[in-house]
């Protein structure tokens, strides 16, 4: 008999890397969520009882071991009559290592397929740890044909071809895909494609959890045969959705499923960097956070994404002022302090900056006081930062921008001390329209107060590191809204130097730019993770040599000389193909 109605539970988890008894635990409620539901089957994501991205541990053996008895234990229940089950894991075959996905049924392993196309860009390096799989068919789940390509599989058109080709009905797509801006635009993009060829319906399946720098968001989707959206889950939260699925002559129809509203632009960047922030201390097993409160825009944001993400009572805020804080800044932060309900104190840094000054005496006579005295105030603020991190266990919070990450504004072993960085990834002018944002919004999922957090003097006035008398930024940098305009170009752009100037903007300006972002490559090395929020982070994304001796000269793109090739054969009857 044909089967007309199909039940898909979708699991939209957030698992931890590492943790195969507590993701498999999970798995387990979810399955019992969804059995209440009355699903016939439940999706899990991408390597759900590895947690995802899991990077070298894969190649543990005993890692290997932990999941697959995992995936045999759950294997075993699915004898109850409850749902069957679609599970991601490393799985080993013949001595080779797969990124694979399994079905479990009637207590069995039914079936396993293996990722096909296999990411190695950006923050993707799966070419390191895993084989590619060969081209699948689909599955059998209860009488319905269901193709399961995995992620980066349905980027491209031959697995999802295969698949259609050999007798697929829908498609079911596990993913671990990150977040960056714009990202659920280009998902949404290439499933249509997908959809567009095949005449299938797809239901694309995301985790929602932070990994280390990785914020997954979530936003899970379904398409229908016709490119239409059937269904959306919402961004940065876990749930457990069962949707309703009717077959007619024209192939099966999603017509039940949520259609969430989903956070975007700001909110969401916004969103993930508190995410990220929660789970990289909740995960890490960190009883709270402490950070540097300067009365500066910087400190001000993160304290706030770090109330939110923890609750005012796991945060705990100091002033470390010096003979150059001014007496506002002392104001502001008292006033951020108490407006986020926070723990709030006040250590005085003269002794400590002085001592070391009379220690320096006899080596530095004779010399002019300049950047290393300055550098010693942010080392000593950094030390007693992290002195009260490992006397009560709590993670330092470093609050460096993008902006001062690109161009070495920040002190080495001072204010970039610290385990996690939230605006990381975040330019300046970000920054501050963060701010203002949060003084008006906050996320659903958030844990601190409504309203005014951050007070308004904090965003208007010129920022400044208060290191010597009357210091602002624009000292030594140009304004903010030039500079990370800049920035952006170099950074995520990779924009010739000639380019950018083509824009507008100042050549000597842009090659002081671009200097400061290559000799700062020795400080970002040892810079704390930060949430990845841009297409391309400090991290995983840009991987720059610290010894680089290069410099954009500004001239436009080389054009060669093609009469220097030879086009009929060379030594040995080598080609040369020409494509400039």
């Amino acid at each position: 008999m044909t089967r007309t109605s199909f039940r898909i539970a979708l699991a939209q988890l957030n698992p931890t890397v590492g943790d195969v008894d507590g993701n498999l635990d999970l798995a387990r409620k979810a399955r019992a969520e969804a059995a209440a539901q009355g699903a016939d089957v439940i999706a899990f994501t991408e390597l759900f009882l590895a947690g995802y991205p899991a990077e070298d541990l894969v190649l543990k053996p005993a890692f290997q071991d932990a999941c697959r008895a995992a995936l045999e234990r759950l294997a075993r229940e699915t004898a109850d009559g409850g749902p069957a089950v679609l599970m991601g894991l490393p799985f080993v075959e013949m001595g080779t290592l797969y990124n694979s996905y399994a079905l479990l049924d009637e207590g069995h392993v039914v079936a396993v397929r293996h990722k096909v196309d296999l990411p190695n860009y950006g923050p993707f390096d799966e070419k390191r740890v895993f084989e590619p799989g060969p081209l699948p068919g689909p599955v059998m789940i209860r009488g319905v044909r269901v193709g399961i390509p995995v992620c980066e599989d349905i980027w491209g058109e031959e697995v999802v071809e295969c698949l259609a080709e050999t007798g697929a009905e829908l498609m079911i797509v596990p993913n671990g895909s990150p977040y960056w801006r714009g990202k659920n635009d280009e998902r949404f993009s290439v499933a249509v494609s997908r959809v567009t060829e095949t005449g299938l319906p797809l239901v694309y399946l995301n985790q929602v959890c932070g990994q280390d720098e990785l914020v997954f968001d979530g936003a899970s989707f379904i398409i229908g045969a016709d490119s239409s959206l059937a269904g959306m889950l919402p961004n940065f939260r876990a749930c457990v959705v069962t949707t309703q699925w009717e077959k007619d002559a024209d192939g099966w129809r999603c017509v039940e499923a949520p259609r969430d509203v989903n956070l975007e632009g700001p909110q969401a960047d916004y969103a993930a960097c508190v995410l990220g922030l929660r789970d990289y201390v909740e995960k890490n097993g960190f009883p709270g956070v402490v950070l540097g409160l300067s009365g500066g825009i910087d400190s001000a944001i993160c304290a706030a994404m770090a109330v939110d993400a923890l609750g005012p009572e796991r945060v705990h805020c100091v002033m470390l002022p010096y003979r150059y804080t001014a007496s506002t800044s002392l104001e502001d932060a008292a006033a951020c302090a108490k407006a986020l309900g926070v723990r709030y104190d006040i250590l005085p840094i003269a002794d400590a900056v002085e001592g070391a000054g009379r220690v320096l005496e006899p080596l530095f006579a004779g010399t002019e006081p300049g950047v290393t005295e300055e550098n010693i105030q942010s080392r000593t603020r950094g030390t007693l930062l992290m002195a009260i991190s490992n006397k009560f266990g709590a993670m330092v919070v470093t609050t460096g921008n993008k902006s001062e990450m690109s161009v070495g504004y920040s002190t080495l072993y001072g204010d970039m001390n610290g385990g996690f960085n939230p605006v990381k990834d975040l330019y300046k002018t970000e920054c501050f329209a963060l701010s203002k944002l949060r003084n008006r919004w906050k996320p659903a999922f958030a844990l601190g107060p409504d309203g005014e957090v951050i007070p308004e003097r904090i965003i208007t006035k010129p920022p400044t590191a208060e290191l010597r008398e009357n210091q602002t930024d624009q000292d030594s940098l140009p304004p903010y809204d030039v500079l990370d305009d800049i920035l952006s170009l170099l950074v995520e752009g990779e924009t010739r130097v000639s380019d950018i100037v083509a824009r507008g903007h100042d050549v000597e300006t842009v090659r002081k730019v671009e200097r400061l972002l290559y000799i700062a490559e020795y400080k970002r090395r040892q810079a704390a993770p930060g949430v990845k929020v841009t297409r391309k982070n400090f991290g995983r994304d840009r991987r720059y040599p610290i010894v680089n001796r290069f410099r954009d000269t500004g001239e436009t793109a080389f054009a060669g000389d093609k009469g220097l090739y030879r086009s009929g054969g060379g030594a040995g009857g080598s080609r040369v193909d020409l494509d400039f």
